[in-house]
């Protein structure tokens, strides 16, 4: 589901005294806003505090964590997933069982009935139907979603309560389809070439229509605030808040401090220190969740022209040799990034399948497969034709130069930032020459799209089926999701075989092969698994599920679920803490805010994002 790569960078700067001084003064001077119509003014609004923007409210163009979380608002999903482990399940989903024919080739999922789009119109298998074929079409929006459909040759909705989708072939990933269900009426007036520049936003003072627990009623892409209202028809279940706002700030330390004072609710991603420090406050609980993400330094492993063929980009030629990258892996210093890159949040990594996904996860075969050795790494080397000349650094096989490795790291992130600058001393070590380029990650995406890098830091979330993961690393998403340039036959064939396979044992042990594969032809260098930090109001929310459970994160998970579990707290005396809408600010003051920190100091910039699901946290992309 969420491909945001890049979720939450954590910004280099901080706010000087005057600023703070400025901005409190901002903060002071804000006023609540009013309910909205149909909302009870005594209804809490639940007031989340982010550092990074929505993107698109467009469920076929956004690639931002904070545009998924968006969409769980706004839409419906045919399925739903289990607080636990997120596999799918029927409860809270649009489907309320489902079915397959014994040779895997037909799906039949039955929708429960009395759903309605919040403009009152019947919300029907047809439109779930619709929504899917707009994919299956293969136009702009199968780039983010057509690996859900892949093999699916038709999709029908013989009645308002059937949805029937008939294979090729047996497609394993199924019934696992995370795409948000859009209002067939609404969207027939959307012509394929005007969806990527459709932005899905409230008009004339009327919401956008979506089904989902929450109506988008004031807010752009781009901006600093996002409005939420209560969608009191919603079939699940109402939720207790009468609002959900979105607030972005230009600084973890903007945001912590409105956490303090008491403006949001729940601040999203302050940094390792910043949550210790909020430990000690009674009426916050803060936390390091674990998050099915990985962070990675990625190689150009050949950029070519897709539709020539011919090589594209300026890759130097070391890198794209298999042995001279796997060497490098034993001079990266896993356990030193942890603690100085991440500040302890943040775990040693292996491979591209994260710990929560256990069964799927390639067990290397010796200890010290992803060991901190650069002697083992100047061998490999070595062997390999790299080696040193008589200027100290190493050749290229035929004698020549290697000359120096271009590495990119994102200027909107400082643990992007840190990691390559030690990458850049490391390869020192062990005799290879580089230098070390700080872009916006806007920038970074192109960069790579153009092929001009050697390599780069970034990072991913990892679906709670491991396919879209895979499929990276697939032929066909080269110039599309594939940001290594990583293709290799054999590794497609062990895709399509995963994914069509019928038995779990199977499937399980192929991906287990595939990511053997990736990790001697080392297209990444996976160094950490992500946590996020979170901290909310406890002395006024509480009903918080983890996603997974136990040790998950609290919010932007898979699904709405914790915005329906979330309720007011109450004190001692048995009376509701919360209050109506008293953390809200207008989006005024947020702009004033981040024109106070850009004219007091230097710093900052929102991230940009990738064509696809990229996320980071302290970084992790998607």
């Amino acid at each position: 589901m969420m491909r945001s790569r890049a979720r939450f960078a954590t910004m280099s700067a901080g706010m000087g005294v005057a600023a703070l001084v400025a901005a409190a003064a901002l903060w002071g001077a804000a006023t609540p806003a009013s309910a909205a119509a149909g909302t009870a003014a005594a209804d809490p609004t639940f007031t989340i505090g982010t550092t990074n923007e929505v993107d698109s409210f467009n469920p076929f163009n956004g690639i931002e964590a904070e545009s998924f979380e968006a969409w769980a608002l706004m839409y419906d999903y045919m399925i739903s997933w289990s607080p636990k482990d997120m596999s799918p399940q029927p409860d809270g989903g649009l489907a309320e069982s489902w079915d397959t024919s014994e040779d895997g080739l037909t799906w039949t999922f039955h929708i429960r009935t009395g759903v309605r789009w919040n403009d009152g119109v019947p919300l029907t298998a047809r439109d779930i139907a619709y929504t899917y074929n707009r994919i299956l079409d293969g136009g702009p929006e199968s780039s983010t979603w057509g690996s859900y459909l892949s093999s699916v040759k038709t999709i029908t909705a013989p009645d308002a309560q059937t949805v029937v989708l008939k294979l090729s072939k047996p497609n394993a990933v199924l019934p696992l389809l995370p795409m948000p269900i859009v209002p067939e009426h609404v969207w027939k007036n959307v012509d394929e070439s005007e969806v990527k520049g459709y932005s899905n936003e409230p008009s004339n003072g009327q919401p956008v229509v979506g089904s989902g627990p929450f109506e988008l009623v004031e807010g752009k892409a781009g901006g600093s605030s996002y409005r939420f209202v209560r969608n009191d028809d919603y079939w699940g279940g109402e939720p207790s808040m009468g609002e959900v706002d979105m607030q972005v700030y230009r600084s973890e330390d903007t945001l912590v401090q409105a956490l303090s004072a008491g403006e949001i609710d729940f601040a999203e991603d302050p940094t390792p220190l910043q949550i210790d420090r909020l430990k000690d406050d009674p009426n916050i609980t803060a936390q390091e969740g674990d998050s099915p993400g990985f962070d990675e330094i990625a190689f150009n492993t050949g950029s070519i022209d897709t539709k020539t063929g011919e090589p594209m980009g300026d890759p130097n030629p070391a890198v794209l040799d298999p042995k001279f990258r796997f060497a490098l892996n034993y001079s990266i210093d896993r356990d030193q990034l942890v603690s100085k890159a991440y500040q302890g949040a943040a775990l040693p990594a292996t491979n591209i399948i994260p710990p929560a996904y256990k069964p799927y996860q390639w067990t290397p075969p010796t200890p010290d497969a992803y060991a901190y050795d650069p002697e083992k790494a100047k061998q490999l080397l070595d062997a390999a034709g790299y080696r040193v000349g008589s200027d100290g650094w190493r050749t290229l096989p035929d004698g020549s130069p290697i000359g120096k490795l271009h590495l990119l790291a994102r200027s909107d992130s400082e643990t992007s930032q840190a990691t390559m600058q030690f990458f850049h001393e490391w390869l020192a070590d062990v005799q290879i020459d580089s230098d070390v380029t700080y872009m916006e990650s806007s920038k970074l995406t192109n960069v790579i799209l153009e092929g001009e890098y050697d390599a780069f830091q970034w990072g991913w979330y990892v679906e709670p089926d491991p396919d879209s993961m895979l499929s990276y690393f697939t032929c066909g998403q080269l110039g599309n999701w594939s940001d290594s340039w990583y293709c290799k036959r054999a590794y497609d064939k062990l895709y399509t075989e995963q994914n069509q396979a019928t038995s779990q044992t199977q499937r399980e042990a192929i991906v287990r092969k595939m990511q053997q594969m990736l990790y001697v032809d080392a297209p990444y260098l996976v160094t950490v698994y992500n946590q996020i930090g979170e901290a909310y109001r406890s002395d006024r929310w509480e009903g918080f599920v983890p996603q997974p459970d136990p040790g998950g994160v609290l919010l932007f998970q898979y699904g709405h679920a914790n915005y329906l579990n979330i309720v007011p707290a109450a004190s001692d005396d048995g009376t509701v803490v919360a209050s109506g809408g008293t953390g809200r600010i207008d989006s005024g003051t947020v702009i004033a805010i981040g024109i106070c920190g850009i004219v007091l100091f230097v710093g900052g910039g929102l991230i940009g994002g990738w064509a696809g699901y990229r996320k980071a946290t302290v970084d992790y992309r998607e």
